[in-house]
C-alpha cells in the first residue's frame, strides 16, 4: 500500500487506468501526467516560457488538490442546504425563478464531471473498453440513485423500505448526473482521433481543438430550445391523494412557450414521458407566494391556491436533464484546459474569462426578464449562471491551494471529495442516520440522532433553528470530514 502522506501530498504510484476515472460521485484519479505532448510544448513554449519561469507549474505525478476540494466543498453544501434548508429557507431551493445556495449543488456536480472526463479519458487507447466501461458506471449510477430516490429507501426516519412499482420515481440527482455523464464522455471517446493532437498558438485554439464537444453542447442547447418554447401544453389533471380518498384537479394551459410552474414543457415532457405517477410529489414551487402565506417556508396551501399548487412535478426531468449537458461541456472545457496549458497564469486566464463571461450572459438573460435563472426548468440563464459561478470559485480554490499552497485548511475538503459517492450515499442520502435510528428504545422517535439534536443542540441552544445548523455542521460534516480523513489515511475508498 502506498505511504498515506505520500498520497495526500499528490505522489505515489497508481495505474493511469480508465477504470479508475471517477466522476462527481468517486474520487478522481488525477495523479496522472500533467505534461503536455512534446510537440505541443514546442508551438506552447514560446509565448507561455516567461510565465513559466515566474510560476511553478504542475510537476509530473503531482495530484491537482483543487479537484477533490471543489467536489468536497459540493458535498459539504449538499449536506448543508438539504438538512438546515428545512430551518433557513433562504438556502433552500428557489420556489421557481432566482437562484439560492441550495442551486448550485446540481450545477457544481455537473461542472466536476466535466473536469473529470477530460482527465479520466485524457488517453483513450481502445475506444471499445473506454465506452464499455463508461456505459457500465453509467448504469451503476441509475441503479443507485433509483434505489435511494426513486422511492425504496425511507431514511433516514421512516425505517421501512420498498416502493410501489405504480409510483416509483424514475429521476433523481443521480440519474442525471449518469445521463450527463455519458453523453459528455462518449462525445469525448468518439472524438479521440478527430481532434488535433497539438494546439495552435492563440486563445481560441482550446475551442477550434474540441469543436465536437461544443457542438454536442450546441445540440443539447437547440433541443433544449426549441422544445421550451416550441411544444404545445395542453390542459392537463392529476389526482390528490388523502388517504383513501382522493381529488381530481385539472390545470388550464393550451398554450406554447410559457415558463411558469403550470404550463411549462419542462413539466409536460415529464408527464408524457414517465407519468405523472411517477414523478417528485413535494415540489418547492408549494413554497412560493401563490400558493402559500408561509413564504418562503413550507406552510399551508392558502384558500385561493391555484391547482398546480398541489400537483407533482419532476427538478430532475428528461428535458431539464438535456440542458444539464451543457453544465456538463462547460465542466469538461476546464479539464482541457487544465491538460493543455502548463502556466498558472494562461490556466487562470482562460478559466476565469469564461466563468466572467458566462456571468455577464446570465445577468442579462434574467434581469431582461428574457430568461430568467430557473432550477427548476434549468434554464440557459441558470446553466450560464451557475456554470460560470462554478468557473470562478474553481479558480479561487487552484489559487489557493494549488498555486499558493495553501493546502491544509481544505484538506478536510479534499478528504470528503476522495470518498464522495460514500458520502453521499450514507450521509447525504441519510442511510447511515436511518441505520443508527434503527437501534432505538421502546419507540422509533427514541434513537441516538434524537437524542442528540434535542439534547445537545436543541436545548443548550434554546433554538430549534439554530440548533439544527449547528448539527448539520458539527454532528454531520464535522463527523464526515474525520472519517474521511480516517478513510484516506487507510486508502479506503469507494469506487463505482
Amino acid at each position: 500500500m502506498e505511504d498515506p502522506k505520500k498520497l495526500e501530498e499528490g505522489f505515489g504510484n497508481q495505474k493511469n487506468n480508465i477504470s479508475e476515472e471517477t466522476i462527481d460521485t468517486n474520487r478522481i484519479d488525477n495523479n496522472q501526467d500533467l505534461a503536455i505532448h512534446e510537440n505541443e510544448q514546442k508551438i506552447l513554449s514560446q509565448p507561455l516560457q516567461k510565465e513559466e519561469e515566474e510560476q511553478p507549474t504542475i510537476k509530473k505525478g503531482k495530484r491537482v488538490a483543487t479537484l477533490d476540494a471543489f467536489r468536497g466543498l459540493t458535498i459539504v453544501l449538499m449536506i448543508l442546504v438539504d438538512d438546515a434548508g428545512g430551518a433557513y429557507a433562504r438556502i433552500d431551493h428557489s420556489p421557481w425563478n432566482g437562484c439560492t445556495l441550495a442551486d448550485f449543488v446540481m450545477p457544481f456536480f455537473l461542472f466536476i464531471v466535466g473536469v473529470a472526463i477530460a482527465l479520466a479519458l485524457k488517453r483513450v487507447p481502445k475506444v471499445n473498453v473506454a465506452i464499455r466501461k463508461v456505459t457500465l458506471r453509467t448504469l451503476k449510477l441509475l441503479f443507485w440513485g433509483i434505489i435511494l430516490q426513486g422511492g425504496y429507501s425511507h431514511a433516514p426516519y421512516d425505517l421501512a423500505y420498498g416502493v410501489d412499482m405504480k409510483v416509483i420515481r424514475w429521476c433523481g440527482i443521480l440519474q442525471r448526473i449518469a445521463l450527463v455523464y455519458l453523453i459528455v464522455a462518449l462525445i469525448e471517446i468518439l472524438t479521440t482521433k478527430l481532434r488535433p493532437t497539438t494546439l495552435t498558438p492563440g486563445h481560441f485554439s482550446i475551442f477550434t481543438a474540441y469543436k465536437w464537444q461544443w457542438l454536442g453542447g450546441f445540440v443539447a442547447f437547440v433541443v433544449y430550445m426549441t422544445t421550451i418554447y416550441g411544444l404545445y401544453v395542453p390542459d392537463w389533471n392529476f389526482l390528490e391523494h388523502d388517504g383513501d380518498t382522493s381529488q381530481r384537479y385539472t390545470v388550464k394551459c393550451g398554450m406554447r412557450g410559457h415558463l411558469g410552474p403550470a404550463c411549462n414543457a419542462v413539466g409536460y415532457v415529464d408527464r408524457q414521458v414517465w407519468g405523472i405517477n411517477h414523478l417528485y410529489n413535494q415540489p418547492v414551487w408549494a413554497r412560493s407566494k401563490a400558493c402559500t402565506l408561509s413564504y418562503p417556508e413550507t406552510g399551508p396551501f392558502r384558500d385561493d391556491a391555484p391547482t398546480w399548487c398541489r400537483a407533482p412535478f419532476e427538478p430532475e426531468g428528461l428535458l431539464s436533464s438535456i440542458s444539464a449537458v451543457m453544465s456538463g461541456t462547460i465542466g469538461i472545457h476546464y479539464g482541457h484546459v487544465l491538460i493543455h496549458f502548463k502556466g498558472h497564469g494562461e490556466r487562470l486566464k482562460q478559466w476565469i474569462s469564461i466563468g466572467f463571461g458566462l456571468l455577464v450572459i446570465a445577468f442579462i438573460l434574467h434581469f431582461s426578464d428574457a430568461i430568467p435563472l430557473n432550477k427548476q426548468l434549468y434554464s440557459f440563464s441558470y446553466v450560464c449562471f451557475t456554470a460560470g459561478a462554478a468557473g470562478i470559485v474553481f479558480s479561487g480554490l487552484y489559487i489557493l491551494i494549488d498555486v499558493l499552497g495553501m493546502r491544509i485548511p481544505f484538506l478536510w475538503l479534499e478528504w470528503i471529495g476522495m470518498n464522495a459517492m460514500l458520502i453521499f450515499v450514507m450521509g447525504a442520502q441519510g442511510i447511515f442516520a436511518g441505520f443508527i435510528n434503527g437501534w432505538y428504545f421502546k419507540n422509533e422517535d427514541n434513537n441516538l440522532v434524537n437524542w442528540i439534536q434535542h439534547h445537545v443542540f436543541f436545548d443548550v441552544w434554546k433554538s430549534q433553528r439554530l440548533g439544527t445548523l449547528l448539527y448539520v455542521i458539527f454532528a454531520e460534516i464535522t463527523f464526515w470530514a474525520v472519517l474521511a480523513g480516517i478513510l484516506h489515511r487507510l486508502g479506503i475508498y469507494w469506487k463505482l
